[in-house]
């Protein structure tokens, strides 16, 4: 997989669906919802460019690479779901996306340091 691209592109959606919230959604779902899509937007944005930082960097961690793509779909792609459609029992993924997240930094943390 190119994880460069890969990451370019969930950066453009990341910066589209931050548009689509402000400016699609406003006024549609409350405000509980819009900071639930906002946290989405902002974990998503901020893996997306540790995705990029990751797939240049002289080592790159294949495992790190997908641990961040898992921790987007799965952390942020819940509360997405779960601000547009208030289902509160996808509450229930979203702690695994922000396990991977962590697991992510860590193996990227071990990868620069045992080749």
């Amino acid at each position: 997989m190119n994880w460069t691209a890969a990451a370019a592109i969930l950066l453009a959606l990341a910066v589209a669906l931050g548009a689509f919230g402000a400016h699609g959604l406003r006024g549609k779902i409350d405000d509980y919802s819009m900071t639930i899509w906002e946290r989405a937007v902002f974990y998503h944005f901020v893996h997306a460019l540790g995705l990029l930082i990751a797939s240049i960097m002289p080592r790159p961690s294949t495992t790190a690479n997908w641990l961040f793509l898992a921790g987007i779909l799965l952390f942020s792609g819940s509360l997405y779901v779960l601000a547009v459609t208030g289902v509160r029992t996808l509450g229930a993924v979203t702690p695994f996306g922000g396990v991977a997240f962590i697991a992510a930094w860590l193996v990227l943390a071990w990868s620069t340091t045992h080749k």
